[in-house]
């Protein structure tokens, strides 16, 4: 059995003749770019073969495919920079707009703090040949007569040493039910614990994971990390992902790798505050739909295909360690409730985490990513839906695109005279290739400069080499070989932007069909909340230029930053605002845009810079007079 060194992690791995390399870096926990997730059909998963031999299928561009190239001897292979991830780009602080929203209106979405697990001190008296009814029972004399208690086992092997050790004082840890004058007894600890509680928030995405540790007396953030989502080895999207899993042991791998991240995770919020595990008293996640049946081992088969039915909708508290994850045996896990297949937890708690459930202008939600999610509506009502934009917008089906991390173009401007490029890179490092931000950077300058057409199609008559005929057919070169990291020209070509324009227009064209659904039009919008990392990113003149976002009045544009994160935090504070999110996810009508006639007009009305109706975008129409 042939030997497999991936470098630079140097790590080894023992490889059957007949595994192709790409499943062999998955096995040793190495990332290759494979935003096909191994199907062959996204030429991302470039290696190069240092030492031995290989057979397989090499790329026009130098290098091996990963998922079509298997052993034939011992072998070094290096993996290319591009795929190499760099958590520091996760933690850059956002844009200054970022979480806009939230800052705007922090008295108004403050809460009070009830969480779902509560700490009460108790002191009982000692035992005695006139009081001698059992140790639980003094507990819940205690508590009082009106509570209907339930009990963890658990509780009854620890109960009678922390009384004794306590000296007859003991800390309960209750936990709320949804049966008024119910609770369930979940800890006994011995003395005053009643300042160690505290909360693990998580925001599962696609493609990055992020945790805080709260206060749940305080509401404090203690503690914050990110990191990518390891899934990502198996597929950049959930379609991929879902594929992977019908294989084998793939949904128990799929599993495994989340845990394993939120378990890392934990433990460096831990680490930094000097906190122990013990000092935890729930978990709350908030996660797309897909994300959410990883997380919990549940099948995605029928997910998957029409007529997409998840297992379910509302989920059941957990033991958090019955997963997996490595915290004491009282701690509940609470997942954020989903809608429908596409619309998941990650928006409820978003809508929740921002107020929009209490709040009565009309208002279009958009969290903008692989599996874009729009919600319009106000306190009285609201509609949702999911539209399939593709991963283009974080680097997927785009030939030098990725995700944004250290070495990724963010930002570009284009010379409107000389059409040469003016880039930053994330953490000023040499160019990898282009993230989502970038991308629309670029795609709106060129727009805006002449050298694409509203068909986006580069101009041939321009006076400068950066557009030129390519293998893959016309393109324009972002950044010269000499200046790269991957020491190869990054070229934009025009597949790249057809790719963009389907994938902005699937955007666009859910806000229309759900606008139109409910009797209303983009002017009735009173504002927009762009929800998500991606979104605070997001250049606001770029994205509308492009046709990306509605052309409106600036000042009813807000920024939430991660509000599905906010709202796992605000439902760890909260036991009513997590009961808010059930409400509000049986208050959203769900429509299905695969089934609406109206969407694919809208659609193929969307495929034209910015749309082909300019009087929709008349700031835009407005600037192309102008030049």
């Amino acid at each position: 059995m042939p030997k497999v060194t991936f470098l630079p992690a140097n790590i080894t791995v023992d490889v059957a003749s007949d595994e192709n390399l790409l499943k062999a870096a998955m096995g040793a926990g190495i990332h290759i770019n494979a935003s096909c997730g191994g199907a062959g059909v996204c030429n991302k998963c470039r290696i190069f073969v240092e030492e031995g031999q290989v057979k397989g299928e090499e790329l026009p561009e130098g290098g091996w495919k990963a998922c079509a190239t298997t052993p034939v001897t011992d072998v070094v292979v290096r993996v290319p920079v591009e795929s190499q991830m760099d958590r520091k780009a996760l933690a850059r602080p956002l844009a200054r707009k970022a979480a806009a929203w939230i800052q705007a209106h922090g008295e108004e979405l403050s809460v009070k703090s009830e969480p779902a697990v509560a700490k009460r001190l108790i002191s009982v008296p000692e035992p005695s040949v006139t009081d001698h009814i059992s140790d639980l029972g003094r507990i819940s004399r205690e508590l009082g007569q009106n509570l209907n208690l339930d009990v963890d086992g658990d509780v009854l092997h620890h109960l009678p040493y922390a009384l004794r050790d306590g000296n007859w004082t003991v800390t309960a840890s209750l936990l709320e039910s949804q049966v008024p004058d119910y609770k369930r007894l979940i800890r006994v600890e011995p003395g005053d614990k009643t300042k160690a509680q505290h909360g693990v928030c998580i925001d599962i995405g696609t493609t990055t994971v992020s945790a805080r540790l709260v206060s749940l007396l305080d509401q404090k953030v203690l503690a914050e990390s990110s990191d990518y989502n390891p899934q990502v080895s198996y597929g950049e999207d959930v379609i991929s992902r879902m594929e992977f899993a019908r294989k084998g042991d793939g949904l128990k791998i799929l599993q495994e790798k989340i845990v394993g991240c939120l378990n890392k995770l934990i433990s460096e919020l831990l680490s930094e505050t000097g906190l122990e595990r013990e000092d935890i008293s729930l978990v709350t996640v908030a996660a797309n739909s897909v994300m959410t049946h990883f997380l919990l081992g549940l099948e995605t088969k029928f997910l998957r295909s029409a007529p997409y039915t998840p297992v379910a909708n509302k989920f059941p508290q957990v033991l958090a360690r019955d997963i997996g994850l490595e915290l004491p045996s009282h701690v509940r896990m609470f997942l954020a409730p989903c809608v429908a297949s596409y619309v998941g937890g990650d928006i409820v708690a978003g809508v929740v985490g921002v107020g929009i459930n209490h709040q009565p202008e009309l208002t279009l939600f958009i969290d903008i990513g692989t599996n874009g999610e729009i919600v319009l509506g106000n306190q009285d009502w609201m509609a949702c839906a999911a539209c399939s934009a593709g991963p283009a917008f974080e680097g997927g089906g785009i030939k030098y695109g990725m995700r944004a991390t250290v070495g990724a173009v963010e930002v570009v401007h284009i010379h409107p005279e000389t059409f040469e490029p003016m880039i930053l890179t994330i953490g000023g490092k040499k160019a990898k290739g282009i993230c989502g931000s970038g991308i629309i950077s670029l795609l709106a300058g060129l727009f805006m400069t002449g050298a694409l057409d509203r068909q986006g199609k580069f101009r041939r008559d321009l006076p400068t080499k950066r557009i030129r005929e390519g293998r893959d057919g016309w393109e324009y070169v972002v950044v010269e070989k000499e200046a790269t990291a991957i020491k190869e020209d990054i070229v934009f070509t025009e597949a790249d932007v057809e790719n963009l324009i389907r994938a902005k227009g699937a955007m666009f064209a859910g806000y229309l069909t759900l606008l139109e659904s409910v009797g209303m039009s983009i002017d009735d919008l009173e504002r927009v909340i762009l929800a998500g990392n991606f979104g605070s990113y997001l250049d606001l003149e770029q994205a509308i230029t492009i046709g990306l976002l509605p052309d409106i009045p600036r000042d009813r544009f807000f920024f939430a930053g991660n509000s599905s994160l906010t709202g796992a935090q605000v439902a760890a504070i909260s036991w009513p605002k997590f009961k808010e999110m059930e409400k509000v996810a049986q208050m959203m009508t769900h429509f299905d845009l695969a089934d609406n006639p109206r969407f694919m007009d809208n659609y193929v009305s969307c495929l034209f810079l910015p749309h082909t109706d300019l009087s929709l975008f008349p700031s835009v129409k407005e600037a192309l007079k102008e030049e």
